[in-house]
């Protein structure tokens, strides 16, 4: 394990870690209460009023942003003949010391089953993971700690019995209000389902050899779906059908996709394109359809991409190691972490406040940076220059002026 003091955000499970994510604390922690806990809060409320209550939820917003984050960490060796541990893991991030846990704080073994890709469903209805040939239910869960009681994580009792026996699904995702949960399979299956119910909307398996990536759009309407070779398609959950296709060109390779808001009414996609000169990022009008720009991010591949909660922020990681935050209206890289990993980048998400990004790695390794205040560095370089400025003026007077030559 860890225990460098300069490395605190960066730790290392022992585990080939291929999937990253923060647990949607508030709501967990509003489902894990105890009943009596839940009846001693609805009294206070009604005697209180709406005023308290504001302050009640202000107060706990306080103490949630300042202590209650949670990663969730998934990965292993394979089916077991490697020795090494497959399992889903909780780590805690303490934002004051800007500190990962050295070790989990839960951890479920999955035997010889890895899971390779999942979801978090965005309330509190847990993770489904996708093992090597159907998707499991993980939910969330409380253990006593002699006086202190721990988040931890359970196999649920629910199975998905739509997705036993289906294969390696290699892309899963939840629309963002929890309501629709859509996978993509090794095979070219696509299967899109209404949440909790499991009731089937879409089973298409003839457009993609193999699917790669998924991402819904704010309002849930569409799902875009990348494959291995060939255009993205933009489906209407609500028909089931393609509304549109996005070609690639030259010689880029799509390899992530992402849908993110721009404002209250609209919204943009991003994908994260590999050509031979890089990683860029091609961004599309979600209203035609047609590509807005495409902007080269990096010299090297894009292994992994995602995009800020509130829009402002997209998050790349290479094939090196590197991590890259771009402020997205600029397309600017703000912050550059050269070697934030020994190995390939395998996932990256921004936590729900958009504070911080969580990172891993095939190199066992999980990291959580977090996102610089660009209003800071730029109030900063503007003091620089203004010094700058008035240091060349001086020297300008002083010269007229004789006192130096």
């Amino acid at each position: 394990m860890s225990t460098n003091a300069e490395f605190h955000n960066l730790q290392k499970y022992g585990v080939p870690l291929y999937g990253a994510g923060w647990v949607p604390y508030d709501h967990v922690r509003s489902k894990l209460k105890p009943e009596e806990d839940k009846k001693e809060e609805e009294e206070e409320e009604d005697q209180n009023g709406s005023q308290d209550e504001a302050v009640t939820d202000k107060s706990d917003e306080i103490s949630s942003s300042s202590n209650d984050y949670y990663v969730v960490l998934t990965g292993g060796g394979g089916e077991g003949r490697s020795g090494i541990r497959n399992a889903v893991l909780l780590s805690h991030f303490d934002f004051t010391s800007n500190s990962l846990s050295d070790q989990p704080v839960a951890e479920l073994r999955t035997g010889s089953d890895l899971p390779y890709r999942m979801a978090i469903h965005p309330r509190r209805d847990g993770i489904i993971c996708a093992m090597q040939n159907s998707c499991r239910l993980f939910e969330w869960d409380e253990v006593d700690d002699t006086e202190v009681r721990k988040l931890s994580v359970k196999m649920s009792e629910k199975v998905l019995s739509q997705l036993e026996d289906v294969g390696q699904q290699l892309a899963l995702a939840f629309d963002s209000e929890g309501a629709t949960f859509a996978t993509g399979s090794e095979d070219g299956n696509l299967r899109v389902f209404k949440w909790p119910s499991m009731e089937i909307i879409l089973n298409e398996s003839q457009d993609h050899a193999s699917v790669k990536d998924l991402s819904f759009s704010p309002d849930g309407k569409y799902l875009v779906s990348l494959g291995n070779r060939g255009p993205a398609r933009v489906w209407d959950v609500t028909s089931s059908t393609v509304v549109a296709s996005l070609p690639k060109e030259n010689d880029e390779f799509f390899a992530s996709c992402r849908f993110s808001p721009i404002d209250g009414q609209n919204s943009v996609l991003y994908i994260a394109a590999i050509t031979d000169k890089g990683g860029s990022i091609v961004t599309w009008n979600t209203n035609s359809w047609k590509r807005i720009r495409s902007k080269k991010v990096d010299r090297e591949p894009i292994s992994s991409f995602n995009v800020s909660a509130d829009g402002k922020l997209l998050a790349i990681g290479t094939a090196q190691g590197d991590i890259s935050i771009i402020d997205s209206s600029s397309m600017k890289v703000q912050q550059v972490i050269k070697k934030a990993h020994l190995g390939i980048v395998t996932a990256l998400a921004f936590s729900h406040d958009s504070r911080a990004l969580v990172s891993a790695s095939m190199d066992s390794s999980a990291r959580v940076t977090l996102v610089e205040d660009k209003k800071k560095g730029g109030g900063l370089n503007m003091w620089i220059i203004i010094f700058v400025v008035l240091l060349a003026m001086a020297a300008y007077i002083l010269k007229n002026k004789g006192i130096i030559p």
